[in-house]
């Protein structure tokens, strides 16, 4: 499959990675819906398996390989969430899974990726170095690339999410999203307007990191150059497809600041008792730092991922 993902092939990703990922709850809180001015509906993909719904998209692709393709293997070159997903659906398909990693990623990020039954091949901490070190992986393996979010089958998977969010709570006025390299935000796009056409459906990045916004603004794809940030999941550029999903799909992206970042974060832990990321906080900064496209309306928010160092917190 090679163009883009269809509201079937979402319907069709739900069915088959039914009982590998979890079905997350969505929760709200009285107290932030009185900060806001408006009523929160939080997707708990913190709460997802290897903590983010990146586990959606991943085992997707893995279960959709024929057997010829999964035998021989999946690779990617992720430090992140990315990694730990395509282990852990390598390992429910039982085949080998070899994960390209920068020498600078966390350790704990390593132990993580190699828990889940993942060969790790180190690499210097660039991207070029990234890419020609899984070449080399996979013209040695024979394994299938499967990239983190320029996949059709990876945002179709990443769609089910917010498919999920609009059957549970089915008068939402708006979805919102963080959008790093665009493969949730894509998915969640395909999902809502194709099903519920009357949603309005909205992206999130921070102001440090704001390549996709300019991107949709201007409506030409620019890179994510020298990204400053604590949203550590956001830092990717857009791809072809994603920009293009994005372009045809999105209301708008809204940008925030670090301070706000790191207020909706600790609001999600003190007031809601979820452990969250900042990336995964990042659509909360949006209606904080908005409020005027979301007072007094029905809000869906996709928490991304849990995934955070319990060493350096924000404050």
């Amino acid at each position: 499959m090679n163009g883009d993902p269809t509201f079937e092939d979402v319907l069709a990703a739900a069915e088959r990675i039914h009982g590998h990922v979890h079905r997350t709850p969505v929760m709200t809180s009285s107290a932030i819906d009185g900060i806001a001015g408006a009523h929160l509906h939080f997707k708990c993909e913190n709460l997802q398996k290897v903590g983010a719904f990146k586990a959606r998209g991943a085992t997707n692709a893995v279960l959709s390989l024929n057997d010829e393709a999964a035998g021989r293997g999946v690779a990617t070159h992720s430090s992140g969430n990315h990694a730990a997903a395509l282990a852990y659906a390598a390992g429910i398909r039982g085949v080998p899974a070899n994960v390209v990693m920068p020498s600078s990623a966390p350790p704990v990020k390593k132990a993580a990726v190699s828990g889940y039954g993942a060969v790790i091949t180190e690499c210097e901490p660039t991207l070029a170095a990234r890419e020609t070190t899984l070449d080399a992986v996979v013209e040695r393996t024979g394994a299938t690339f499967i990239h983190a979010y320029d996949n059709p089958m990876v945002i179709a998977g990443q769609a089910t999410a917010s498919l999920e969010l609009i059957t549970d709570v089915p008068d939402l006025d708006a979805v919102i999203a963080p959008v790093g390299g665009g493969g949730l935000m894509s998915g969640t796009a395909i999902a809502v307007s194709s099903s519920r056409p009357d949603i309005t459906i909205w992206g999130s990045e921070p102001a440090g990191a704001d390549d996709a916004f300019r991107s949709l603004r201007d409506g030409t794809l620019y890179p994510s150059v020298a990204p400053k940030t604590i949203a550590d999941g956001l830092l990717t550029s857009l791809s072809n497809r994603t920009f293009r999903i994005l372009s045809d799909r999105l209301e708008g992206i809204l940008t925030v600041n670090e301070e706000t970042i790191v207020r909706a974060m600790r609001l999600l832990w003190e007031r809601m008792k979820l452990v969250v990321e900042p990336s995964g906080a990042v659509p909360l900064a949006a209606v904080l730092e908005h409020p005027e496209h979301f007072a007094d309306r029905r809000v869906g928010l996709i928490i991304s991922g849990g995934n955070v160092d319990l060493d350096h917190l924000p404050w």
